[in-house]
């Protein structure tokens, strides 16, 4: 790096690469894409100043959050054409904010191991990782940062009840299907009624990207409380339907017009959602129910008759 102070600093191009810890590669794939301003050609060199080394951090910060360099490149254009980036991300730091209030722990091998038994179990730790409940902490083999104590909490009280881990496991990747099934649908809902109409221009304005932004901050807890609430009903619903089975209580006839919630895996909702839309999947399912219903009804018709016809023909 050369130059006299710091707002006058310059870089080769390979002191921008160990500056902002992109290749030299890159920066260069960057400069064809139009993604970095042209730097000042002096001599047989390439120049860069600051402002490469800013652009090269902010298409860094984007890209850890998920943006294509497409799309980086459209809010990047808006930023130098003077329509502003501070709306755009203000929602971005939003939406990639925490949604929860609860806070990350730590915990050791130790006390991790205590917790579950007093005895070491590498496989089911690895499985915890996988699944996210356990991140590794750089250079601790003995530590382990846990991102939901909750979680973590709930999976210590099953296994104290008497619920085996590889079974607690494999609930939590169904539960989880489950449940990013059911944030989607709350995505596409409020995107479709709510965030369109600000997410119109590519990327919006600077005005529409920060009342996005507050609207985030308002609709963010509505999806917890919705399922909170439906899960109440729900479990009331069924552990008093499990409680009377299992203690023998008379079962009731259904009525013809009454309908009962039927839980099918995540999978099969999903393929069928896949297969006909999230808005038909009851319909279709009602209607594969009859079908099967039909089927086997005329099964059991046809091997009632076949039985009568061997009757008939002994006599």
């Amino acid at each position: 790096m050369t130059g006299a102070g710091a707002q006058a600093a310059e870089y080769r191009i390979e002191d921008l690469a160990h500056a902002s810890g992109a290749t030299v590669r890159t920066i260069r794939a960057y400069q064809d894409r139009g993604l970095l301003p042209t730097p000042e050609r002096r001599g047989r060199a390439n120049v860069y100043r600051e402002t490469h080394l800013a652009r090269l951090r902010q298409i860094a910060d984007l890209l850890d959050r998920g943006y294509t360099l497409a799309s980086i490149k459209e809010l990047l254009e808006a930023w130098d054409a003077g329509r502003g980036l501070g709306g755009v991300l203000g929602l971005v730091a939003e939406v990639h904010g925490p949604w929860t209030d609860e806070e990350a722990d730590r915990i050791s091998r130790r006390e991790l191991d205590a917790r579950f038994g007093g005895r070491q179990d590498d496989e089911a730790i690895a499985e915890a990782v996988e699944l996210g409940v356990l991140e590794r902490v750089p250079g601790r083999d003995d530590e382990f940062l846990v991102p939901s104590p909750q979680e973590l909490a709930v999976a210590v009280e099953l296994y104290g009840a008497g619920v085996p881990l590889p079974a607690i496991s494999g609930h939590l990747r169904e539960l989880r299907g489950q449940v990013e099934h059911i944030a989607s649908r709350f995505l596409e809902f409020t995107t479709e009624h709510v965030f369109a109409r600000y997410l119109g221009h590519r990327p919006p304005t600077d005005s529409d990207a920060a009342e996005a932004a507050s609207l985030v901050r308002r609709l963010r807890p509505l999806a917890q409380q919705t399922v909170d609430a439906e899960l109440a009903r729900a479990m009331q619903t069924f552990a008093t339907r499990h409680l009377h089975h299992h203690l023998g209580a008379e079962k009731t006839a259904i009525a013809e017009d009454a309908t009962r919630p039927v839980l099918l895996p995540a999978r099969t909702t999903q393929a069928v959602q896949e297969l006909v839309g999230a808005e038909r999947v009851a319909d279709f399912v009602t209607a594969a129910t009859e079908r099967e219903l039909q089927a086997r009804t005329l099964d059991d018709l046809t091997t009632t008759h076949a039985k009568k016809g061997i009757v008939n023909e002994s006599t």
